[in-house]
């Protein structure tokens, strides 16, 4: 969320009116003071910050979700609305590396509405305020299960809320679509809550460590892995970089690739899996102009046969570069096939129909989209609906139609922003593109 100054006048208004609520609220919570059990009441507002200030990333991009919601839960049994409020509240005081003052600000306010409605959700679902006991179970699971729905649907309407407001603005925003991640994770934590509640009345404070430690074991893992993939997007990215380099006309193609590709592939509801091995495959199509030399690439005018035998060469030059790197996985089979034709007439291997491997079916796709769409140095970017026409023209012959049909209806739901290229600066070559795939290669006989 960016800086409260650089958000439009109606995510001003909400912040502004979402605040004043929270610190109602809390004022109220605040007068209750001889009806709370302070001493629980600290521990699970300490508990509740620790675990703010430590969020798990999640595999959406500027997303996280922390623990804290168990405690905000366990508040909600132990020490009731008013009490949650104030365990929630806390998290103005996170000390996440980088978050500004309005996004905590956001926060104390949004988790101190969410913990007094699902306090007052409890309650009026039969649950009792304080320490269980044996015979509170399994009654209080339908009570809790009520303040569980109240907490994660409020914060998910408030957080969705200032991101539909804010849209445009600073970040790039998670899409709402992506926000099943967030409920699964939240409803999920919801379970350890209850299990904070239930021993306390035995072991006390030491239950939130019983309960909480394997989850921040678990949440170091989760973190191990995010590196990992980090890693993984920094050599897919250098090597986009070096392939990118040899050609001035072809800048951001990969990328744009990669996206065409990612809509096609969430179109047909591909798996979370598979959907990163095609971002990846995207990437990497080209890879194998590196294997390419660049007079070639660049040869203004018809190739020879030797020449156009190189470029014809480049899928399975860029298997060949890639083949050690483990987590590309299915990815290969579309670097290495993107450039055949669904009618069997096109290259390496001449593959037809379903005999070409679905990965090189959708990049196929995206590749010859975002090539019309494109400026090149023998001609001017095509309009969007000229681009769609010619897909549609070429479906069942060079382009799977179910590709295609997937394609058009991703662009009707999402868009496509058309980039014009900048002019380019003294000494940056402008050449042919022999590897356009909406362009005949020209072909003259050595002989």
């Amino acid at each position: 969320m960016a800086a409260l100054r650089e958000l439009p006048w109606p995510a001003k208004v909400y912040f502004v009116v979402l605040i004043g609520a929270a610190g109602v609220l809390l004022a109220r919570s605040a007068l209750a003071y001889d009806r709370l059990d302070w001493s629980t009441l600290l521990v699970l507002a300490l508990l509740f910050l620790v675990c703010e200030s430590v969020p798990t990333l999640l595999s959406v991009r500027q997303a996280a979700v922390s623990v804290s919601f168990s405690a905000a839960l366990a508040a909600v049994v132990l020490v009731g609305p008013q009490g949650a409020a104030l365990v929630a509240a806390t998290a103005v005081l996170s000390v996440r590396p980088g978050l500004p003052m309005v996004k905590r600000l956001f926060n104390g306010a949004q988790f101190a509405v969410c913990g007094y409605a699902s306090g007052l959700a409890y309650t009026w679902a039969g649950g009792t305020v304080g320490l269980p006991v044996k015979t509170d179970f399994p009654e209080i699971i339908l009570p809790y299960g009520a303040a569980t729905g109240v907490f994660v649907g409020i914060n998910f309407l408030l957080t969705a809320l200032i991101l539909a407001l804010a849209e445009g603005v600073g970040k790039r925003q998670v899409p709402v679509r992506n926000m099943v991640q967030f409920l699964v994770s939240y409803c999920g934590y919801a379970t350890f809550g209850l299990l904070i509640a239930g021993l306390w009345a035995t072991v006390q404070s030491i239950s939130a460590v019983l309960v909480l430690l394997p989850l921040f074991v678990a949440r170091w893992a989760f973190g191990q892995y995010h590196a990992q993939q980090r890693s993984y997007e920094a050599t897919i990215a250098a090597l986009c970089q070096a392939v990118e380099t040899k050609d001035y006309y072809t800048r951001g193609h990969c990328t744009r690739v990669s996206l065409a590709s990612s809509m096609i592939a969430e179109e047909i509801r591909m798996g979370t899996e598979r959907l990163n091995a095609i971002r990846y495959a995207g990437m990497l199509h080209d890879v194998g102009k590196l294997g390419v030399p660049t007079k070639v690439l660049q040869k203004d005018g018809s190739l020879t046969e030797e020449e156009f035998a190189a470029i014809q060469l480049h899928p399975m030059r860029g298997l060949e570069i890639v083949r050690g790197i483990d987590f590309l996985d299915e990815a290969f089979a579309g670097i290495m096939h993107h450039h055949e034709k669904y009618d069997g007439r096109g290259y390496p291997m001449g593959l037809a129909g379903a005999e070409i491997p679905e990965f090189a079916r959708i990049i196929a796709v995206a590749d010859a989209f975002d090539s019309m769409t494109s400026d090149r140095s023998y001609r001017k970017a095509k309009p969007i609906p000229d681009a769609v026409g010619e897909l549609r023209k070429n479906a069942g012959t060079q382009f799977d139609p179910v590709m295609v049909s997937a394609f058009i209806r991703a662009l009707d739901r999402f868009g496509w922003q058309v980039r014009t290229m900048p002019a380019p600066t003294a000494g940056e070559q402008m050449a042919k593109d022999h590897d356009d795939p909406t362009t005949p290669i020209q072909v003259v006989s050595e002989r």
